[in-house]
This record gives C-alpha cells, structure tokens and sequence, in this order.
C-alpha cells in the first residue's frame, strides 16, 4: 500500500460523513481507472491539513484533511477547546453560529457538541445568521470565544471557520498558532477520543433582538427617513434582519432583488457572490433603474460586508469600497463621533488627511478586521474590501447590516437636502483633494506564480512608476506602524501601491491610488488623475511580470 492509499484508507475508516465517504470511494475509483483528475484532486486533498491562520480555516468542501469536511471541522473545533482549557475559560460561553452554505449547520452543530463535550456552555445558533449577529453575540452574552461557519463571498465549493476571542475581534498571532498547534495534536489521536455531548443551549430570537434593536439605535429620531432603495442580499442570510432593522429604524422598505433575496447556497446567478465582482450586482442595478432608487444596497452572503451604488453623470455604478468608507468616515466625523479612525495599509490615505482636519487621531493597520478592530479607541475603522465598522462599541468587526443603517441615514439626508451621493464625494474631493484607488487583481491556479512575482518585485523592486520616482519598502521587515507582513508599499508624489498576496483567495491583489491637490474644477483634476492610473496599472503589471 502506498503511503498515499493508507491516508485515504484511515481518513474513509474516521469520516463520519457519508455523502464524503462516497466522494472518496467514487475518486479512487477514477483514479484507479487512470482518471489524471480524480489522481490529482486526491493528491491535492491529502497534501497536508488545512493550514488554521488568522482567518481561521477556508477552502473547498471535501474529503481529506486540505478540504473542509467534519472530520478537519471536528478537529478544529477540539483544538480551540483545548487552546480556550489552557488559557483559562473553563465552562465558559462559546457562541457558535452558521451561515447557509453547504454542511454550515452540520459543522456548527459538530463544533456545539464537541465544545459541549470539553465542558463549556456553547450557544448554537438555531438558524442561519450574519456573522456580525453572531460576533454581535460574543459580548452580549460574555462568551469566551465564537464560531462562524462562514466561506463570505467565496465561491460556492468553499466553507470556512472563523474564530472570535472574548473581545468579539478575529484572531490574531499567536493564538492563531496556539490553536493550530492543539489542532495538530488533536489529528494524532483521531476523532473518536473528542469528547461530545449535546448539552448545548439555541438561541434565536434573543440574540436578533438585541442586535436589531443596537442598529436601530443609531439612527436619531428626528433624522430624515425619505428615500427610495433597492437591497439585494446575494443568496445569503442578511434578508431576514435586514428587514427587521429596517422596520425598527422607520426606514421605507426596499425594493428586493427577488432572485437573490432568499438563502442559496448554489448562488444561482452569479459567478462570485462577490458585490465586487463584475456583474454580480447588476440585477440590483437593474431594479434600481426600473424603480428609479436614491441608491441600491447589497450585501455579501454571510452580511459582514456592504456595497452601495448610485448614480454618477446620469449613470448608475457602484463605489469602490474606498468612495463608501470615506462617506462613511465622513458622516461619522460630521456628527462629532470621538476617537481614532483607522483603515487597512490598502486602503486610501485619504482618511488620514480628513481625521486630521477634524482633530482626530488615525491610524493604519494590517490588512483585515483582526486588526481593524483592536484599534484601541477605535471610532470608525474600514477596508477597502467593503468591510466597514461603524459602531465597534458593539461589533469590533465588519458589519454590513450597521453600515446599511448608516447609508440610509447618510442618504436619506442628503436627499432632504436636494443633494446626492455623487455631490458629497466631490464636496470631499474639493476639499481634501482627488483620491483615486483602483486594483489589479490576478487569480491563479498555481500559487508558486504568486510567490514568483513576490519575489521578482522583491528583487528588482521598480525605481519610477507612472512617470515619476517612487520608493520602496519591503513590509515584510515591519515599520513604526505595522508588524511584519508579506507585503511591499511603493510611494511617490502623488502615486502608492502596495502589492501583497490575497488571505483568503488564490489572488496577488495590488492596491493603487493616484492624487491630485484640491480644487474646485474637479473634471480637469480627475482626467489626469483616470490618465495617471492609467500609466500606474500598466506598469505595475509589467513590473510583476503578470
């Protein structure tokens, strides 16, 4: 027997999922007939474990330890009652909810009964539900830790598992390597010494509750209410609270994209469930034009991030995720809210320059809410990826349900005042100047090609990019503001970039922003700065080879 076949013989002999099993069986089967797919796929799924990181766990369903399945759920969750046992939470509370993908509830309920079996007082979600509902639930509750069974925006093929601390932030070094380890240790000694017992408590109506009514709170009584939305919720589980918070604020009801308003884990109609991704949004922007909406809203599957789209020239599109967090920002600072304003080192710098003029502090962070979120005083924090924190006293997390509350206030005012959208990013520009982001983003199959490109702009880092001088820094050794990452910012007059590796996803993403000095003409400042992205995106793709 092959080393090979005796991991698949003692994997089939500990799966405790059937529908895997067969998944298996049926793989070696074509393998054995000289399939080079199956041959590969099982190669690929027996490689190694799937590495547990700051994201927790991500990666296609199936057998074997590199996919997700309920023996690698199973272990997980063992591993974090273990880490949870050694540092003190003995009996503690451990929230555990579940989006609606594929085998989220059989995972949840696996990671209950085994968080159940060390001795803890675990709080299974009795449905599918956001995960800022559930991270939500960490302090209401006082819950040592939380799970979400959650893939996001992934395609459908893929399921993850991410892990909160009592704070209600995503895990950070080293926990994340003190889980692992404890994960590792569990794998040696199979599944069927995990201790599990149903002992659990569900919980619904309680936790939605008290969420729905911490949104509705943050939108003032005398506020505006007009205005006229499109909300699609891209086939996941936002649609239900979403229109609880709404009815809760006084917010008008929106107009639902009816394709994928209701919970599918297939998501029918759209390639990504991505916001971000071309053309996942055009239904929406469909029923925007049809229903002549102020603007149209969506959120990804699992609801921790937002999107929003208006009109712009006669036209509709949706903003980038840095237009939405400067407004955003920008609300918060109009209404006097305290405290440091933080986003991501992809992000713009933009809110740097407007935290400043508004007498607060700032602050940038690594890549992710994991960071974002431990901000201490953190006031309004965000990613350029859709991921927005508007009220982090409650979530320290994305949340794309607080966001929405707080762009329909945002519009719904602008509006009472004869204004849109579109006048209050060039009010902004006018005054803290043109601040244009884009992104190349490059999906391979092959991660060595990632690493290669690393490499290359590593080793012969480009000296001017888009006509002028820029200087590099190798993130990767850490500054004054940052701890290390795999990551290298190139700066210079008025471009920057960052070029880093996706967390989540096969991608080498690069992070681009071109700046022009405030001025009233606003076409002629964004024409050169559109011609100067332009050159940028060019030359950065030669310059990793890609």
């Amino acid at each position: 027997m092959t080393e090979l076949s005796a991991k698949i013989a003692a994997w089939r002999s500990a799966d405790p999922d059937p529908a895997t099993v067969a998944v298996l069986d049926e793989l070696v089967t074509k393998a054995a007939s000289g399939d080079q797919g199956a041959t590969a796929e099982l190669a690929s799924a027996f490689a190694g474990p799937l590495t547990f990181g700051t994201a927790g766990l991500r990666g296609a369903l199936g057998p074997g330890p590199a996919r997700m399945n309920r023996v690698v759920v199973s272990q997980a969750a063992a591993g974090l009652a273990a880490y949870l046992l050694d540092n003190g939470h003995r009996g503690a509370k451990v929230i555990v909810g579940y989006d609606a993908r594929y085998n989220s509830a059989v995972f949840a309920r696996d990671t209950a009964e085994i968080l159940a079996g060390a001795g803890f007082e675990p709080l299974l979600c009795a449905r599918a539900l956001p995960t800022p509902v559930v991270a939500f639930g960490i302090r209401h509750f006082g819950c040592a830790a939380g799970v979400v069974v959650t893939a996001s925006h992934n395609p459908p093929q893929d399921n993850g598992y991410k892990v909160y601390l009592g704070d209600g932030s995503q895990i950070v070094p080293p926990a994340d390597v003190e889980i692992a380890a404890r994960i590792a240790a569990i794998a040696e000694v199979g599944l069927d010494q995990i201790p599990r017992n149903d002992q659990y408590t569900m919980i619904d109506a309680e936790l939605v509750d008290a969420y729905v009514a911490r949104a509705a709170s943050l939108v003032t009584p005398q506020a505006p209410r007009d205005l006229t939305w499109v909300y699609t919720a891209m086939h996941g589980v936002g649609a239900s609270v979403v229109d609880a918070v709404v009815a809760a604020t006084g917010f008008p009801e929106p107009h639902r994209v009816s394709e994928q308003i209701d919970p599918d884990p297939a998501f029918p109609t759209v390639a990504f469930p991505n916001p971000e991704e071309p053309g996942a949004i055009d239904l929406a922007l469909a029923l925007a034009r049809r229903s002549g909406a102020d603007v149209a809203i969506a959120n990804d599957p699992d609801a921790d991030r937002c999107a929003l789209a208006a009109v712009f020239d006669g036209e509709w599109r949706m903003l980038t995720g840095d237009e939405l967090g400067i407004l955003l920002a920008d609300d918060a600072l109009r209404r006097g809210t305290p405290g440091t304003y933080a986003c991501s080192v992809v992000s713009s710098t933009m809110l740097s320059v407007m935290a400043a003029d508004h007498g607060q502090p700032f602050a940038t962070t690594l890549t992710g809410f994991k960071w974002i979120g431990r901000v201490p005083g953190l006031a309004y924090g965000y990613e350029e990826a859709i991921g927005y924190c508007t009220d982090p006293a409650a979530v320290p997390d994305k949340d794309g349900i607080t966001a929405l509350v707080r762009i329909l206030a945002l519009v719904a005012d602008l509006k009472a005042s004869g204004r849109s959208v579109a006048d209050r990013l060039d009010e902004l520009a006018t005054r803290y100047g043109v601040h244009l982001n884009s992104q190349l983003a490059f999906r391979v199959s092959d991660l060595a090609i990632i690493a290669d490109a690393m490499t290359r702009v590593r080793t012969a880092a480009p000296t001017e990019l888009a006509g002028q001088p820029v200087t590099a820094l190798d993130l990767a050794t850490g500054s004054a503001e940052l701890p290390p990452t795999d990551a290298m910012l190139f700066t210079g007059a008025s471009v920057r970039v960052v070029v880093r590796p996706s967390g989540t996803e096969p991608k080498l993403k690069c992070y681009l922003q071109v700046t022009a000095p405030a001025q009233a003409e606003l076409r002629s400042a964004r024409t050169a700065a559109a011609a100067q992205m332009a050159a940028l995106r060019a030359d950065v793709a030669a310059a990793l080879g890609l």
